[in-house]
């Protein structure tokens, strides 16, 4: 894509073609469960690793529309791609209003996005601890160490871990009142090794593998937005709002472009299969029509509740919301295709078994269904 100044135009002319192509490779991903570095190069050669800078930084600053037509353009051609790249958008939309960061800290790994192709992703999950959305303190310890602070510690479903240049690590300093906050800890500092633990029934190329940090050296300035554990700084509910809202776009487009994806698949199927009793295909049969009729108005509700999430001004549980029911749809979208499908749809040898296992995934993504009903009732039986 060599003219970033006019997205929509070059976005219309690039994603069609792109999907295809991601698509070409996506069983063998699925299979091997092989990190998809050569996707990445691919959304790198057209300019789509950096989009979601803002111009402040130096990027293009493309809009969160642009963004999730993008994510589901991937995602219809391979999902675990379109996560690592999702992840990407929402550390980079944030960066340049981040209070916590250095600001030379920022411009480096916003040129390093733009020219490079940088990755970055947070590592948040942990053994002992779970998800940091549940509560808690990490058991992740940062010791300072002169000038600089050892890091030590052991982190789960680190998506993308395979191809990042910058890991944020959700860790706690070993003061007598810890510190809580994120290290931004290069990849390639001594000290980091990868458990390739990662063998999932779905998105199986993320390289979301396991991360342990031994005595890992990070740069004093790259302790980011540290605050006492016991005395957490008030939220900002403005940044609070965007990030829910950008999570659930783009999120939602992720798994809304499977379901697309697998629907696109069973229009073909049925157009093609002709059963020897009936002489006609499938999709002559009023029955399979209501049933597609069904899996379009799913995906037409995904399709406006994600307009929404770009466009609307959104409360946080109003976003998560919006996420919940997104993947729901998406998921049901499949499930109806696999009814319709039967035995072929479960067979390997078609790609609707590989959607259905992907789909079911975007229920595990923080916010989840119990988190995100109990904010909103409380939002609502709020004074």
């Amino acid at each position: 894509m060599s003219n970033l100044q006019s997205p929509p135009l070059a976005l219309n002319d690039l994603l069609p073609a792109l999907t295809r192509q991601l698509a070409e490779s996506a069983e063998a991903y699925d299979r091997s469960g092989d990190f998809p570095h050569a996707n990445l190069a691919l959304l790198q050669h057209f300019g789509l690793l950096g989009l979601a800078l803002p111009q402040a930084l130096g990027g293009p600053g493309a809009g969160l529309g642009e963004l999730r037509r993008v994510v589901g353009a991937v995602a219809r051609g391979e999902p675990s791609t379109a996560l690592v790249l999702c992840m990407q958008y929402l550390h980079l939309r944030r960066l340049a209003d981040n209070p916590g960061w250095p600001e030379a800290l920022k411009r480096r790994v916003a040129r390093e996005a733009l020219e490079q192709g940088a990755l970055i992703n947070s590592l948040r999950v942990e053994p002992e601890l779970g998800s940091p959305s549940r509560g808690g303190l990490p058991q992740t310890v940062a010791r300072r160490d002169g000038e600089c602070w050892r890091l030590s510690g052991h982190k789960l479903y680190t998506t993308g871990i395979p191809g990042l240049t910058w890991l944020a690590v959700w860790a706690r300093s070993d003061e007598p009142t810890p510190r809580v906050g994120a290290w931004l800890v290069r990849r390639d500092s001594p000290g980091i090794r990868i458990v390739e633990s990662w063998d999932h029934l779905g998105m199986r190329a993320t390289g979301s593998h396991e991360v342990i940090f031994e005595e890992v050296p990070v740069p004093l300035e790259h302790a980011v937005g540290l605050y006492p554990h016991d005395q957490p700084p008030a939220p900002d509910e403005a940044l609070l709002r965007d990030f829910a809202q950008a999570s659930a776009a783009l999120l939602g487009a992720l798994y809304d472009g499977i379901a697309g994806a697998a629907r696109d698949w069973l229009l073909g199927w049925l157009r093609e299969r002709v059963p020897a009793s009936l002489g006609a295909p499938l999709a002559s049969l009023p029955r399979v029509q209501e049933a597609l009729g069904a899996i379009d108005g799913l995906l037409l509700q995904n399709r406006l509740l994600l307009d929404a999430a770009c466009r609307e001004r959104l409360s946080a549980s109003e976003a998560g919301l919006i996420k919940v029911a997104v993947t729901d749809n998406a998921v049901a979208v499949v499930e109806k295709a696999l009814e319709l499908s039967g035995n072929h749809g479960l067979s390997r040898h078609n790609p609707l078994q590989r959607h259905y296992r992907d789909v079911l995934c975007g229920r595990v993504h923080t916010p989840q269904k119990d988190s995100v009903w109990i904010a909103a009732g409380r939002a609502a039986l709020s004074p």
